[in-house]
């Protein structure tokens, strides 16, 4: 089972130990995907930031497999592993039911582990609008049809580049979030 994590450089010793996991993933974890595992993030560590990503990050599945105490000891464990400070839980929302439970969920754990939350969207397109054409994109890349019931879809349309301003109202409940997703090392 492999899952999402996202990994940013803080400088330029964590942007070569960004390339050399990417190639890692690649050369010596490619398993359909390219993947790497906790050993060689371990070894590659230094001058990285981490976020708990999306619904397919381990944190937020953890938390939707009501696994709140191994989410905690993961959150823990990449707090501990990239330093204090360099890890993030993220909030997400694309109005998708499952996310606004995960979200109480990264809450919790903030305020448990005393981890920072930063407010994210997952972006996979620019307007609301190429919802559609991402939509027609991803039936060409599976070989499926938009008709099939069966294939790879996004839920809604929500998965584009928001404002500000947009992101503010979803996220007006947990300002500090939005805060602390401007803030730079």
């Amino acid at each position: 089972k492999f899952h999402h994590l996202v990994l940013l450089a803080r400088d330029a010793r964590g942007y070569r130990n960004l390339m050399k996991l990417c190639s890692a993933g690649y050369t010596e974890g490619f398993y359909y995907k390219p993947r790497i595992d906790d050993e060689i993030l371990r070894e590659h560590r230094e001058g990285l930031i981490g976020s708990s990503a999306c619904l397919a990050g381990e944190i937020p599945g953890l938390l939707l497999q009501n696994q709140t105490g191994e989410a905690a000891r993961r959150a823990g464990f990449y707090a501990e592993l990239l330093g204090r400070g360099n890890f993030y839980l993220e909030l997400q929302d694309h109005g998708i039911p499952e996310q606004r439970r995960v979200n109480r969920g990264i809450l919790e754990l903030s305020r448990t582990l005393d981890l920072p939350v930063i407010a994210t969207n997952d972006m996979h397109y620019i307007d609301r609008e190429d919802a559609n054409a991402h939509d027609i994109l991803l039936c060409i890349g599976t070989g499926k049809k938009k008709n099939e019931a069966d294939r790879m879809r996004f839920p809604g349309e929500e998965f584009y580049l928001k404002t500000p301003e947009e992101m503010a109202r979803i996220f007006a409940e947990v300002p500090e979030a939005l805060a602390r997703t401007l803030e730079r090392s």
